[in-house]
């Protein structure tokens, strides 16, 4: 059995705010891949809509998650995002996949 742990993060930005998204997540994301455990950190933007995105993640376990959690890169973002986020993002931590 993995402890893979598998988030999906839904990110609204205030109307027209998308592009400071994009800007923090490039910046932030090769810090993230470097992290110990990350094995997945992919922004996506919606279909249609320039201020919604999903942020896909898996983590090796909820060891290497929760020392994400605590990095520096990861505390700042926490303080910036909310100058261009409409509010907190969603995060649903997935559950094993169910086979066919």
């Amino acid at each position: 059995m993995s402890s893979e742990v598998k988030l999906v993060v839904l990110i609204s930005t205030q109307v027209g705010r998308g592009q400071a998204q994009i800007d923090a997540f490039e910046k932030l994301a090769p810090l993230v891949r470097n992290e110990e455990g990350c094995l997945q950190y992919d922004l996506h933007r919606v279909a249609g809509n320039d201020d919604q995105f999903v942020l896909m993640e898996r983590w090796a376990s909820t060891s290497a998650l929760a020392a994400h959690d605590l990095t520096p890169h990861m505390i700042a973002a926490g303080t910036h995002n909310p100058t261009f986020r409409a509010g907190p993002a969603t995060v649903l931590h997935l559950g094993p996949t169910i086979p066919a």
